[in-house]
């Protein structure tokens, strides 16, 4: 499940289509992986948004943070480096 808070701003029906197509990918990669909690916020130089993914997998918690001009740019290059981490966690495990 995917948890959006919006800081500070209310996030359009648009913006959280597109998280949930983006980030519920990630869910796909790993079976037994916590709620992906999504916190938008707009930071103070008014040009940058923050986007920030928290999820729990099993013996890691994973945390990305990513800033862009948009949020949607921000959203992609946040699920792409989610979905590296969880890969990366599913060898790691898979290896020993």
């Amino acid at each position: 499940m995917i948890n959006v808070k919006s800081l500070k701003f209310n996030a359009d029906e648009k913006l959280l289509d597109f998280i949930e197509k983006k980030v519920g990918k990630a869910e796909k990669f790993f079976d037994n992986m916590g709620d992906i909690d999504v916190t938008l916020s707009l930071l103070p130089d008014a040009e940058n948004k923050s986007v920030k993914l928290q999820t729990h997998i099993p013996g890691e918690e994973l945390v990305i943070e990513r800033r862009a001009h948009t949020f949607e740019e921000a959203v992609t290059e946040a699920a792409d480096a989610l979905k590296e981490k969880i890969v990366r966690a599913k060898e790691k495990k898979f290896a020993k």
